[in-house]
């Protein structure tokens, strides 16, 4: 039994369970921190739980992978079978227009010799079983869903959800309770926006000095193209169409293997358009005629979306609370200008490792573990992301603004003397009065398509007989002031279809489609009131995906 802080409450159903270390979310950064602890010491109690229904069903990237964190990990990855098969080869860098495109210079940063094309999902399959060789225990299907604390406020483990719960809130027949996992440090690596760890941030106000973390949105597809166009290792990325010169956004295109291309297009969340569509965009890229060229005759096999961290370096929070420590992408280590962030999450995941080791060998289980940022700070991601600091917020003036700024501190030396700021991405909505409709075109079945279509490829599933897991605040908002202020935006940046506004009786209604859900978190950031808020569904639901 344990008191959460929220509800005060006593949950006797509950059954509880003791480890050393619980670790939420088995992506990259907390199967990375799970392998170093056990490295260290075999002797230590380990578990992670993740919300998918098994390891990588949630896990979705590019992905170009920089192997420098896994060297560091599991110097012998390749006599392991780790999936890194494709080299990375031939880097492009475009700019186009309506029509055109213009090759560019490739950046330093997105350079990729040495670098391999993944499936992110497969390779966190396969960490997870180099986890659970060195005795770690991984239980895929549980989600947690409440951060439980001590008498002092200091954590001490998760909740996961009940299971079994109805629509109307009341306990049904196949009804379990969640099960609670204590722990002397509870380490959260949920990814993107983790709906535990937006918790933390308020509680132990883990902001107070630090700028406002910023998203993007990637909407990604996997085509299985014609073996003539297909040029396994080539790695392709974009700037310019469809976006106009004030919206921050690119594309990549990876060929992987098999005649397999990885194709997708990010979106940053603070457009000010309350019109745009981010799937439409993505949707409308395709029929670019370089872009077309390759896909023509093709076929789409896979399709899903997630939000990606871009605040770097200015938005990272206090990472250390006292019973845990954030890592990965839940504590914003991407390395935006290289569009990668795994090598990072790792690496964040064992620093913790270290650090943890250290601090529980001192016998001080529920304190604050402060060693964890200050050994971050002597290794290689805080120089990495210290660089590169400046050239994401410095598109936030324009395309033109940026390309240029960026090119200066790529070219002409990094260590500038200023740090631009960062700012809410919600708050930079325009109202629907002050902006232009767009207009655009019609899904053609072959090469554009619409949400619904595509959410069928992400083998998303939800138990339909349970509470939403998307909540309004207010449920006033959409209509009253949303729709009127936005014309509702959240009925064009979900890729997923989940909400409308649809008219009954003569009165207009806000819909929450949560079966469609892929777990993107963007209805969570972008919505200009700050009104929804994502929680789990029951564990298992969500996205299943298979080779993204």
């Amino acid at each position: 039994m344990s008191e959460t802080a929220e509800a005060g409450s006593v949950r006797a159903d509950r059954e509880s369970m003791e480890y050393d270390v619980v670790i939420v979310g088995a992506g990259p950064a907390g199967l990375a921190c799970a392998i170093r602890l056990k490295q260290l010491s075999s002797a230590l109690s380990v578990c992670i739980v993740e919300k998918g229904s098994e390891v990588g069903a949630h896990s979705l990237s590019g992905a170009v992978f920089e192997t420098r964190a896994l060297y560091e990990l599991v110097p012998e990855w390749r006599q392991k079978g780790a999936p890194l098969s494709v080299k990375a080869k031939q880097d492009s860098f475009l700019f186009l227009t309506a029509k055109k495109a213009f090759k560019l210079p490739t950046p330093p940063q997105m350079k990729n010799h040495g670098n391999y094309i993944i499936s992110l999902g497969n390779f966190a399959r396969w960490l997870a079983t180099q986890a659970e060789e060195l005795g770690v225990e991984i239980f895929p299907g549980f989600a947690a869903a409440e951060v439980l604390y001590d008498g002092q406020g200091a954590v001490k483990g998760i909740a996961t959800g009940d299971m079994g719960i109805g629509k109307d809130g009341e306990k049904t027949p196949n009804f379990e309770p969640g099960v609670e996992l204590h722990a002397k440090q509870t380490i959260f690596a949920e990814g993107c926006h983790g709906s535990l760890t937006k918790t933390l941030i308020s509680k132990f106000n883990l902001r107070e000095d630090s700028d406002p973390q910023t998203y993007g949105l990637g909407i990604k597809e996997i085509w299985e193209i014609a073996p003539e166009k297909h040029e396994e290792g080539n790695i392709t990325h974009t700037v310019g169409w469809p976006m106009d010169s004030k919206t921050y956004g690119g594309s990549w295109l990876y060929h992987m293997a098999d005649n397999q291309v990885s194709v997708g297009f990010v979106v940053g969340l603070d457009y000010k358009n309350p019109y745009l569509s981010p799937f439409n965009e993505m949707q409308r890229f395709k029929l670019h005629p370089e872009i077309r060229k390759v896909l023509e005759g093709g076929r789409r096999v896979s399709y899903g979306a997630r939000a990606l961290v871009e605040g770097g370096f200015q938005s990272l929070p206090k990472l250390t609370f006292p019973g845990g420590i954030l890592i990965g992408d839940t504590a914003g280590f991407m390395n935006v200008p290289k569009i990668k962030g795994n090598h990072t999450a790792m690496k964040s995941g064992m620093v913790a490792a270290e650090a943890i080791f250290e601090h529980l060998e001192e016998g001080v289980n529920g304190a604050e573990c402060t060693s964890y940022s200050e050994k971050l700070k002597k290794c290689w991601i805080w120089d990495e992301l210290y660089k590169v600091r400046n050239i994401r917020p410095g598109f936030n003036k324009g395309f033109l603004f940026g390309l240029i700024h960026a090119a200066f501190q790529t070219f002409g030396g990094w260590r500038l003397p200023y740090t631009l700021k960062n700012h809410e991405d919600y708050a930079q909505l325009k109202k629907a009065s002050d902006s232009s409709v767009i207009d655009y075109p019609k899904s053609d079945g072959v090469l554009s398509f619409d949400r619904l279509t595509s959410v069928g490829l992400s083998n998303t599933m939800h138990g339909e007989n349970q509470p939403a897991h998307l909540k309004l605040k207010d449920l006033s908002i959409p209509v009253n002031q949303n729709l009127s202020d936005y014309d509702e935006p959240a009925q064009r940046y979900c890729p997923a279809g989940v909400y409308e506004i649809i008219e009954e009786a003569g009165q207009k209604k806000f819909v929450i489609n949560a079966q469609n859900c892929v777990h993107c978190k963007t209805c969570d950031i972008k919505d200009p009131a700050q009104n929804i808020d994502w929680t789990v569904p029951e564990g298992g639901g969500g996205p299943n995906y298979s080779n993204m």
